[in-house]
């Protein structure tokens, strides 16, 4: 494969929650208007960081060493390609078969787009490896009963308290996460879900869905003083939940007579994290990560064996296509820029051949100079080409761009 495309991963699978935060591009609008590349595109979720770009790998890793980025594994060429396609299939994923991943892609797609940074060869890899994506959930089933990683986290809590029956759960975040966790809590026996976002009106939203309550951010730390459970999952660029307003809360939660205060199960999901890693220190606390979801996916994992056989045969049977749609993208690409070129040389000369019949100059004999003139200017890049091949002693490849250009056959 000749398109030059190069994918830099750095995924949970091989690095803990804080490897992958400190990966993380906290600003992607200030990536897309520093990234030296033709076309360029960077997804994060909260299992992985991957940044796709139309160029070469070395450039690519050298952008990384100088953003202060490591740990990253680069691919190129094909292999990008056969990462893509095990990505969108949810091969990928710390969940396998969720499908969660494909409105990830199309939305870091979208916003790439937005950011003028997506060129055609980027737009074609991501839209394709989704349709792919689609098609292996339909033709196998490796989506089938799977867990997502907001209903990991819900039944992770479950085998920690032994269920979760009649206990008041907290859900801090309400995007794609936060629904995700939302709607798997609400399929449980809980005597009540709280919903805790930034912006209240989503709080109320996802509330309303579920049967449960919306809080407002400022109402978290009383909210948690409550809770069984707390889930966290928002987007935000920092920690939200501190270990010393929790250490206060703990003690609050200690009657007189006992040794220890009731229980609170955390759970952070969140890359970058959302809990200060102190509160596991805090008596009474049980705080888990992202890390701690790896035992679910793993058992996940042996039960879709199967599902990720097909899926596998079936990527090495749309491989090639993959490849033919991404090498004529890049054609279209080149072949736009030559007729952006065509067309400015015509332009040009069209608006001397006017401006000499205005003055009054023989309309033939105009048109006899303007198409001479044309056919140079078209011509002379080529020529150029021709003689260079030719003293180079390379007289075959002259005659093959000529017979090429001229659509003769050798």
């Amino acid at each position: 494969m000749n398109t030059s495309l190069a994918l830099a991963v750095f995924s949970h699978a091989e690095h803990s929650s804080a490897e992958l935060a400190a990966c993380r591009f906290a600003d992607e609008s200030d990536f897309y208007a520093s990234a030296p590349f033709s076309g360029c595109m960077i997804l994060q979720t909260c299992n992985r960081v991957e940044i796709l770009i139309h160029g070469g790998a070395d450039a690519l890793s050298a952008y990384l060493a100088e953003a202060g980025k490591e740990g990253f594994a680069v691919l190129e060429g094909e292999a990008v390609l056969c990462h893509l396609l095990e990505l969108s299939s949810g091969m990928q994923s710390l969940i396998v078969g969720e499908d969660q991943i494909l409105g990830q892609m199309k939305k870091a797609l979208l916003a790439a787009e937005e950011a003028g940074r997506a060129d055609a060869v980027i737009s074609a890899c991501i839209t394709a490896a989704v349709r792919f994506g689609v098609s292996v959930r339909q033709k196998t089933a490796i989506n089938r009963g799977a867990v997502s990683i907001g209903s990991a986290a819900v039944l992770l809590a479950e085998e920690e308290l032994g269920g979760l029956n009649g206990r008041n759960i907290l859900v801090v975040g309400g995007g794609e996460t936060g629904k995700l966790v939302a709607r798997a809590l609400s399929e449980k026996d809980i005597r009540a879900i709280y919903v805790a976002n930034r912006s209240y009106e989503t709080a109320a939203a996802l509330a309303a869905e579920i049967g449960g309550r919306a809080l407002r951010l400022d109402q978290l730390y009383p909210s948690i003083a409550l809770a069984d459970v707390v889930i966290s999952c928002t987007s935000a660029p920092h920690e939200i939940i501190r270990a010393e307003p929790i250490s206060q809360i703990m003690e609050k939660r200690l009657w007189p007579l006992d040794d220890s205060p009731r229980k609170l199960l955390m759970i952070d999901i969140a890359s970058p994290p959302d809990i200060e890693y102190a509160c596991a220190d805090i008596s009474g606390v049980s705080l888990y990560t992202i890390d701690d979801l790896k035992g679910i996916s793993k058992r996940n994992l042996a039960s879709r064996k199967k599902e990720i056989q097909t899926a596998e045969e079936l990527i090495r049977e749309y491989l090639p296509e993959y490849i033919r749609i991404i090498k004529r993208t890049a054609a279209g690409d080149v072949l736009s820029e030559l007729y952006s070129w065509a067309e400015d040389i015509r332009v040009r000369e069209t608006e001397k051949a006017l401006r000499a019949i205005r003055l009054g100059g023989d309309a033939e004999e105009v048109l006899e100079k303007f198409s001479l003139s044309l056919t140079k200017k078209l011509l002379d890049d080529t020529s150029s080409a021709v003689r260079r091949f030719a003293e180079e002693s390379r007289i075959d490849k002259a005659k093959s761009l000529v017979t090429t250009i001229t659509a003769r056959k050798p």
